[in-house]
């Protein structure tokens, strides 16, 4: 279902993202994360869906969710997805992606190995410094 976009997001020379293409991209990343811990929880849904719905102005993201997890399903390895995220997301959307990884994994209120690993893992590959994505892990941490 998603091969085509799968072939334009890791092309060597990816193009900016549309709209409708991003919401994808970070939905599925925010998806790859919260599943990250093998325990993918209503909470986290939750949190996704209330993430693409500020980000995008949507209603209700419950469609565009299930999307997003059929996309994460299929897609290449993590440093694949997130380098072709990183080659077509500016940087200050790229800062506010990290931010909203940040949501879902504090959403359960536990820090796990895994989910501590992947953080660790791609805000770099993105293209995001460790200072950056620490300072917006507090900013998530103090919003509470």
């Amino acid at each position: 279902m998603f091969a085509e976009f799968l072939k334009r997001l890791t092309d060597p020379a990816p193009q900016p993202l549309v709209d409708a293409d991003a919401r994808l991209a970070l939905g599925a990343l925010l998806v790859r994360i919260a599943r990250s811990d093998d325990d993918y929880a209503q909470i986290e849904k939750d949190q996704i869906k209330a993430v693409l719905s500020a980000r995008y102005s949507l209603n209700d993201a419950s469609a565009l969710l299930t999307d997003c997890e059929n996309l994460e399903a299929e897609a290449p390895d993590t440093v694949r997805f997130t380098r072709a995220i990183k080659d077509a997301v500016p940087y200050e959307d790229r800062l506010g992606v990290v931010e909203d990884m940040w949501s879902i994994v504090l959403a359960d209120g536990q820090r796990d190995a895994h989910e501590d690993q992947i953080m660790r893992m791609v805000p770099p590959m993105i293209g995001v410094e460790d200072q950056d994505s620490n300072a917006a892990r507090k900013r998530v941490q103090q919003r509470g």
